[in-house]
């Protein structure tokens, strides 16, 4: 193990070494947290989906929200972990709240529009012969080379701890058996990726920020998702968590079971997830009733998702094995999780009217690839907007570098934009011509 004075200066290389300025009294890892969070590719975030699009009805967290609860969160965790176990910390390979904040900040970036549905849909259209598109590996690109900060580079110039931190999957594509469909980079950012992974020295292996990153977003999405859902009257609570009625509960547990049928993970252990998840909602739950918004409910509703916050922010440890840390997280806490975040899969994400919604997404963000990839094979780069203009000509004909540009045209729109680039490209509803719709 390189000693600590070492370790932290590699931690806070930055990937070019530009000059700082002498007034900047901020440490590298508050520059990246700030950088995160004014960069226009955090802020698109508001327009993109969580689960259901935010302007319907109801006011549903977007990624936006969920980025900053992620943030506040990892920041949490971070903070009691150091104030905690200050001797594991010193054994491991850095913990920096401003990393961990900065990381859940980035964690998202590369959600293209429509959620997990038209994710699945980019990776197809890029085929084989290009790395695919997956949202960690586009937000991975996007802070090394389609964001901004300075005319004097490409990319958010951000430390090598930071970078590191993002990595929740430090892998190329197939380069991890263990999880085929889930890989934190393209070949396209390879200097970026090697800097980044140089630091920890395992490919495979995220670092304890990383970790805490990953954890954070659980936790988040967990929660979070769970009260949108029950104000909504999606998710029945009340029925979940009544002791004497176990039908709900029942048929929760069929459909949760059979979707995790490879019995991975938590998944392996089917009595122990029932016993958690009783314990969590027939437990704790604190209204018997389908809810109506009176100021009761509203208190006793923001009192548990905050209890539940606590008890996986307090749940959490850490410990070492040799000169390694380990993020220690209870195993039953573990399959809380797991169940908490089953509601949203079982309640709303399956429902055929969401399906339905997503098959017609999935439909227009095919669309928009031919008419966008045709477009930029056919000399007609008037139709995109300078910026990727700019790329396809630096592109010369390269097939594989025209089609990763139109990949991230589109998984860089908001979804109100790719909804009206349909409509006009497609001839439905052409609005207004003096209406750029993308810049």
């Amino acid at each position: 193990m390189i000693d600590k004075e070492k370790r932290n200066d590699r931690r806070h290389t930055i990937t070019r070494g530009k000059k700082t300025d002498p007034n900047d009294s901020r440490t590298p890892a508050q520059k990246d947290r700030d950088r995160l969070l004014y960069t226009s590719s955090l802020r698109r975030l508001a327009q993109v989906t969580q689960v259901v699009a935010a302007d319907v009805s109801h006011v549903f967290h977007n990624r936006l929200t969920h980025s900053f609860q992620v943030a506040q969160v990892g920041r949490r965790l971070a903070e009691r972990l150091l104030a905690v176990y200050p001797n594991q910390v010193t054994a491991s390979d850095g913990l920096d709240p401003d990393v961990v904040e900065a990381a859940c900040y980035a964690h998202d970036l590369g959600h293209p529009p429509f959620g997990h549905i038209v994710e699945e849909e980019l990776n197809r259209l890029a085929g084989e012969d290009l790395d695919g598109f997956e949202g960690n590996a586009q937000s991975f690109r996007i802070i090394n080379r389609l964001a901004q900060h300075s005319p004097l580079h490409r990319g958010l110039d951000l430390t090598r701890a930071t970078l590191a931190a993002v990595l929740k999957y430090p892998w190329y594509r197939n380069a991890n058996p263990e999880k085929p469909n889930k890989w934190g980079a393209y070949h396209t950012e390879a200097k970026d990726f090697e800097f980044a992974t140089d630091f920890s020295g395992n490919t495979f292996k995220p670092t304890l920020e990383a970790r805490l990153m990953d954890w954070a977003d659980d936790i988040t999405y967990s929660v979070h998702d769970l009260d949108d859902f029950y104000r909504a009257h999606r998710i029945p609570l009340h029925l979940l968590a009544d002791r004497l009625y176990t039908r709900e509960r029942d048929v929760l547990f069929e459909s949760a079971f059979q979707r995790h049928a490879d019995k991975s993970g938590p998944w392996a252990d089917s009595p122990g997830l029932k016993e958690a998840f009783n314990q969590v909602i027939v437990g704790l739950f604190p209204l018997n009733n389908s809810y109506g918004g009176t100021w009761t409910e509203r208190a006793a509703l923001r009192q548990f998702t905050s209890q539940l916050i606590g008890r996986y922010i307090g749940g959490t440890a850490l410990e070492t094995k040799g000169e390694e840390c380990i993020l220690k997280i209870d195993d039953h806490l573990l399959r809380e999780v797991a169940m908490l975040k089953e509601l949203t899969w079982v309640y709303v994400i399956e429902a055929p009217s969401l399906v339905s919604q997503q098959f017609g997404q999935c439909h227009g963000i095919k669309q928009l690839f031919n008419i966008y990839l045709d477009a930029a094979q056919s000399n007609r780069q008037n139709l995109f907007p300078p910026f990727y203009r700019d790329a396809i000509e630096e592109a010369k004909g390269d097939v594989r570098e025209v089609k990763r540009t139109v990949i991230d045209l589109i998984a860089g729109m908001t979804e109100d934009q790719a909804l009206a680039m349909y409509t006009r490209l497609t001839g439905v509803s052409v609005g207004s011509g003096l209406d750029e719709i993308l810049r």
